[in-house]
């Protein structure tokens, strides 16, 4: 499990980042309230300084005038009144700026207070969507997690069934089967087959002459071959490991041949099912003097691939042979269709001699039609030529009435 993220990280890393988007909208809210309140301060020393500045303006004019009152006289109550005027305009003008100034100072602290807002909102929003994502990842990561927890059992477990040889030879046999079953008919083959010297072959193919019985056995040498492959061994090691590999499969080509290759009752031939792939290409690639020796104890090396190709053709075999059995029922069933197609023939025959009776029979009555309707038109005819006849001379005899 070295590799595989941690659901207790997971877990303080989750928290970490909420407390993190915690702090940073409460910085927010704590940032907009500052702001707020300096406004108001500002606001309200602003309109402290100009009421002060006003209250001084004042009494600086009091004073000048009450000492120009006692300076001048009658001229100066004039002066006085004009003064007072204007300092009755500047206080309005005053106090319109003090008003002027408090409607923008509170403009901007409402677009400031409105500004706050919506920074907070879409603090508090992308706050949201983090945490969202990362309630997603946590739940894709916690999935994964099962996942790989589950296809590492399945890998142990593979492990551990092709660690021990019993359970590889099992893997080989239902592997053997599976494919035998899918591409023969039942007829063409049994399981476990017991040979007149005892032995039992896994599979024994029952092919049509000549080439007859022919026994398939399902061998397996892994652990030489995982040997070869494994970077922590030393190179001696491994060619150690590919001789011994090199030795297991001579001794299983030996079994095969001596076992199942039996003159008079199997072909002279035998097949060996390697169940995997890399295993067969690694023979064919790198021991070739492996693959010589087989083809001399004429036991034929196979994988699921090359086994298809070679059921195929077996099952190729089988159906020309039951064709041929079958010729004669065949040519039994052609002989009664041609029987059946002469019948046919003869009854077409007397139907087309039917069919041209009846056609002569219609164009004589169409014949006959044609008579007849030109005898009710020459009837017709001459009854007209009668009528026309009768009217005119019924003409001629009416008197002049004038």
């Amino acid at each position: 499990m070295d590799g595989l993220p941690q659901f207790p990280l997971i877990l303080a890393g989750f928290v970490l980042l909420t407390g993190i988007a915690l702090v940073l909208a409460w910085q927010a809210v704590m940032t907009g309230h500052r702001e707020r309140l300096l406004l108001e301060r500002i606001n309200e020393a602003l309109e402290r300084r100009a009421l002060d500045q006003h209250r001084e303006m004042l009494r600086d004019l009091h004073e000048g005038l009450e000492r120009q009152t006692d300076r001048v006289g009658e001229h100066a109550r004039a002066d006085r009144e004009l003064l007072q005027n204007g300092l009755t305009a500047a206080s309005v003008q005053l106090s319109r700026s003090i008003e002027t100034l408090t409607r923008s100072v509170e403009g901007q602290l409402q677009t400031l207070s409105g500004q706050v807002n919506t920074r907070l909102d879409e603090g508090l929003r992308k706050t949201h969507d983090t945490f969202t994502g990362v309630m997603t990842r946590l739940a894709a990561i916690d999935e994964a997690q099962k996942k790989i927890e589950a296809l590492t059992s399945s890998v142990v477990s593979l492990q551990e069934i092709l660690g021990d040889k019993r359970t590889r030879g099992a893997f080989g046999e239902v592997q053997l089967e599976a494919l035998v079953r899918n591409a023969l008919p039942p007829n063409a083959f049994i399981f476990q087959a017991t040979l007149p010297n005892g032995s039992r072959a896994d599979c024994l193919l029952d092919l049509p002459p000549p080439t007859g019985k022919v026994a398939i056995d399902a061998k397996f040498p892994l652990e030489n071959y995982n040997r070869m492959f494994d970077s922590a061994l030393a190179q001696a090691d491994r060619k150690a490991a590919q001789a011994a590999f090199r030795a297991d499969v001579r001794r299983h080509i030996d079994t095969i041949a001596d076992k199942y290759i039996l003159p008079g009752v199997t072909a002279d031939g035998a097949v060996m099912f390697l169940p995997a792939e890399a295993v067969f290409a690694e023979l064919h690639a790198s021991h070739s003097g492996i693959i010589a020796y087989s083809q001399a104890r004429r036991v034929w090396i196979v994988s699921p691939t090359t086994l298809m190709a070679v059921l195929n053709t077996a099952r190729a075999v089988l159906k020309d042979m039951e064709t041929r059995r079958q010729v004669h029922v065949i040519q039994e069933e052609l002989g009664r269709l041609a029987k059946d197609f002469g019948r046919f023939d003869e009854r077409m025959s007397a139907l087309a001699r039917h069919i041209g009776q009846a056609n002569k029979d219609v164009e004589e009555v169409h014949i006959s039609s044609r008579k007849i309707s030109a005898h009710f038109q020459r009837i017709e005819s001459v009854r007209l030529d009668e009528t026309e006849g009768l009217s005119a001379a019924s003409t001629l005899e009416e008197p002049d009435t004038e």
